[in-house]
């Protein structure tokens, strides 16, 4: 299935009930299952991880199949590498691609035994539960910050706590200070200083808690506000002051014309038409954003150069190569090192005459370039229901906008 995606024919104002934040609630409900709480998350994700998540901590089964969802993958096997019993996960046939042998030899030293059901360093797993020792463990810092939540979640289940040494340099910084933040709020202090982080043996105890909204799924409404002069755009649930590494985006976008101002109301954003003339950005903090971005300053006419794109290779797709293959359709030539960064110097090509953005099971691609429309009118989407893994309401929303959206 396509739908093929039109700009709004007339701009009014409108109100966004965004979805709330997939990355708080799979934390939240680990941390609260570590806890042994009775007390339900409030405001959870109706994301697909979330829900994946959600279903396996309530299973009764020892074999978890948790689909394209790579949070629920790390977090969900750290957590029964302390949960005795013998239990397997495995995932999409993607999922089987993402690697996760740093976490399973960091579990491993740790004294869990996890072992490999089919190619070493990748899913599914088998996972022998037991008591962990703990204690020193060195990870080099430019993984995916999500191996490095999913152990220091359970550190304090550990005889000797964990003691965390990030080698090297440190990316999506912003993640695991999340990750540290809820844990405090559920009874667990632990200390970071330099590139050590002490977490001590202890007991997290139950509380209340609620998600805030999204800040990734708030950077698609920027987007659309860049590119639409005029428009009017509350967006409902955001926190000012966030934890969300992802919350940057309201500074950022003020390069490419929007402004956002907090109200009683929600955030109001204003497309202002004062850009920049060129975008330059480390995403090291920011990885998620980097598609939202690379769509807007193409359709604005803003050259750019991102950095800090190491872990986009190893997402839901290689991130990098699928924005160069599609950005091409809409007539703009990028470049990489095919490490950790992308380019446009505003070089372009002769674009698609029907153009169909592949998604590549991608829920971030198919959201980054729906916005396109508003500049270049008519863009095809395929396999739009990827935007369910972490905002299912997605396509409804753009309809209540106005965009035109039909299969």
């Amino acid at each position: 299935m396509k739908y093929t995606v039109s700009a709004p024919e007339s701009i009014t104002p409108y109100k966004v009930n965004l979805p709330t934040s997939k990355s708080i609630s799979n934390r939240a409900l680990i941390l609260n299952a570590l806890a042994y709480s009775a007390k339900p998350i409030k405001n959870l994700s109706d994301s697909d991880d979330t829900q994946l998540m959600l279903k396996a901590l309530q299973s009764d089964s020892k074999h978890f199949d948790i689909g394209a969802a790579g949070t629920t993958m790390r977090f969900l096997t750290a957590f029964l590498s302390k949960i005795v019993g013998e239990w397997t996960i495995t995932g999409s046939e993607r999922m089987k691609q993402r690697p996760i042998k740093i976490l399973v030899e960091a579990l491993n030293k740790l004294g869990a035994k996890v072992e490999y059901m089919e190619k070493e360093g990748y899913p599914p797993l088998k996972i022998f539960g037991s008591a962990l020792e703990g204690g020193d463990l060195d990870l080099p810092g430019d993984v995916s910050s999500q191996y490095i939540s999913a152990l220091l979640m359970i550190g304090p289940t550990m005889k000797n706590g964990l003691n965390l040494t990030l080698t090297g340099e440190i990316i999506s910084r912003p993640y695991i200070l999340l990750t540290l933040k809820m844990m405090e709020t559920f009874g667990i202090k632990s200390e970071w200083k330099d590139n050590v982080i002490k977490v001590p043996e202890g007991d997290y105890q139950a509380t209340d808690f609620t998600v805030e909204a999204d800040w990734s799924a708030a950077s698609y409404w920027f987007e659309m506000a860049a590119l639409t002069p005029g428009c009017e755009l509350n967006l409902q649930g955001v926190k000012r002051y966030s934890e969300q590494g992802d919350s940057k985006v309201a500074e950022l976008f003020k390069q490419l014309g929007v402004d956002s101002k907090f109200t009683q109301k929600g955030l109001m954003l204003k497309n202002t038409g004062e850009t920049v003339k060129k975008f330059n950005y480390n995403f090291i903090e920011q990885p998620d954003l980097a598609q939202t971005f690379a769509v807007t300053c193409c359709c604005l006419g803003i050259p750019f150069v991102f950095t800090g794109l190491q872990t986009l290779k190893i997402k839901e797709t290689d991130r990098i190569n699928a924005l160069i293959d599609e950005l091409k359709k809409l007539g703009f030539v990028l470049n990489s090192n095919q490490v950790d960064d992308l380019t446009w110097n505003g070089e372009t090509c002769e674009k698609d005459a029907n153009i169909l953005i592949s998604t590549y099971k991608d829920h971030r691609m198919a959201m980054a370039f729906a916005p396109a429309a508003s500049a270049i009118n008519n863009i095809d989407i395929d396999d739009p229901a990827v935007v369910s893994k972490s905002y299912p309401k997605y396509w409804e929303h753009l309809k209540e906008y106005g965009y035109s959206i039909k299969e």
